[in-house]
C-alpha cells in the first residue's frame, strides 16, 4: 500500500513507458493505458495496472499524465477517459502538443473540473529511462504539491514557466528548445552526407573541431548512431521529430516569423520517413540527403 497519489499514464510509447516505470519505482500506484495494449503489458511486471480503456485507467486517479503523439490525440483520448475522471484530479499534460490547442486543452480541463498543468518534457529515451528528464511546467501554485512528486519521479529538474496553463508558456518554451534540437540533428545528417559525397573521413572533421567552440557532444552522439548503424531502437523517432518540426513551423507562421531552417528540417524528416525510417532514431534524417539508402 502507498499513501502517494494514484497516477494514470495514458500513452506508453518510448517516453510514456519509461515515465510510468519510474513512477512505479518511486512507489506510486500506477495505472497505464495504450491504444496498442501490447505496448503497455510489459509494465505489469513493474507493478503497473494495465487498463483496457482510458476511462478505466483514470477512474479515481489523483493525477492523470498524458504522453501521446500530438494534441489532437490527447483531446480524443481524454474525451474517451471523461466518464472515469474525478473532479479535482490533476492533469499533467506532457505531450508536445504545440500552442494552437492550448485553449482547447484548458477548456476541457475546466469543463471536467481538472487542475491542468502544461508540462512537456525535454529529453529522449535514455534520460526518460533514468528519470532524468527536464519538466517544463505551467499551472496554478495551489495543487503543485500533488504534481511535484510526480515530476520529481520522472525528471531531474522542473522549470516553472508560469501559473496559467492555458497560456501555453511551457509548450512555447518546449518548441523553442526543440527548434534547436531538430536543427542540430538535421545539420549533423548533412555534415555526414556531404563528407560521404566528397570522400572525407568524418572522423577528420571531428578531429578538426575537437575542443573548440564548434564541437558539440550532441553532434558526436547523433553522428555515432549513423556511423555505427545504431538507429534502432530510437531515442526519439523520425516520425515524432517531423511532427514536432511542423508544430514549430506553424507556431512561427502564426506569430509572424518565417522559419526556413525548421521548414527544411520538417521536409528532411518527411523524406526519411517515406524511405522507411519513420520508426528509427531521428538521426536517420541523414538518409534524406540521398535518393535511396546509401550502401557502405
Amino acid at each position: 500500500m502507498t499513501d502517494k497519489p494514484t497516477v494514470s499514464v495514458l500513452g506508453t510509447g518510448i517516453m510514456g513507458a519509461a515515465m510510468a516505470r519510474n513512477l512505479c519505482r518511486a512507489g506510486f500506484a500506477v495505472r497505464v493505458w495504450n491504444r496498442t495494449r501490447e505496448k503497455a503489458e510489459p509494465l505489469a511486471a513493474d507493478g503497473a495496472r494495465v487498463a483496457g480503456t482510458p476511462a478505466e485507467a483514470v477512474e479515481g486517479a489523483d493525477v492523470v499524465l498524458t504522453m501521446l503523439h500530438d494534441g489532437t490525440t490527447v483531446l480524443d483520448v481524454m474525451r474517451e477517459a471523461a466518464p472515469g475522471l474525478r473532479p479535482g484530479a490533476v492533469w499533467a499534460q506532457c505531450t508536445t502538443a504545440g500552442i494552437d490547442l492550448a485553449a482547447d486543452l484548458a477548456a476541457f480541463a475546466a469543463g471536467h473540473g481538472l487542475v491542468l498543468y502544461d508540462a512537456p518534457v525535454l529529453g529522449t529515451r535514455q534520460p526518460a529511462e533514468a528519470g532524468q528528464l527536464t519538466v517544463l511546467a505551467a499551472g496554478p501554485e495551489e495543487g503543485r504539491e500533488k504534481v511535484t512528486p510526480v515530476f520529481d519521479a520522472v525528471g531531474a529538474k522542473t522549470l516553472w514557466t508560469g501559473d496559467d496553463p492555458g497560456a501555453g508558456s511551457a509548450s512555447r518554451l518546449k518548441l523553442v528548445a526543440n527548434s534547436w534540437v531538430l536543427a542540430a540533428t538535421a545539420a549533423t545528417g548533412e555534415v555526414l552526407a556531404l563528407a560521404k559525397a566528397l570522400g572525407v573521413d568524418p572522423h577528420m572533421f571531428f578531429d578538426l573541431i575537437e575542443g573548440g567552440p564548434l564541437d558539440m557532444g550532441y553532434l558526436r552522439a547523433k553522428a555515432a548512431l549513423v556511423l555505427d548503424g545504431r538507429l534502432s531502437p530510437a531515442s526519439f523517432a523520425v516520425a515524432t521529430a517531423e511532427k514536432d518540426a511542423r508544430l514549430i513551423v506553424e507556431a512561427g507562421e502564426g506569430n509572424g516569423v518565417r522559419l526556413d531552417v525548421a521548414t527544411a528540417t520538417a521536409e528532411r524528416f518527411a523524406r526519411a520517413a517515406a524511405q522507411g525510417h519513420a520508426d528509427e532514431d531521428m538521426a536517420a534524417a541523414y538518409f534524406a540527403s540521398f535518393d535511396e539508402k546509401p550502401r557502405g
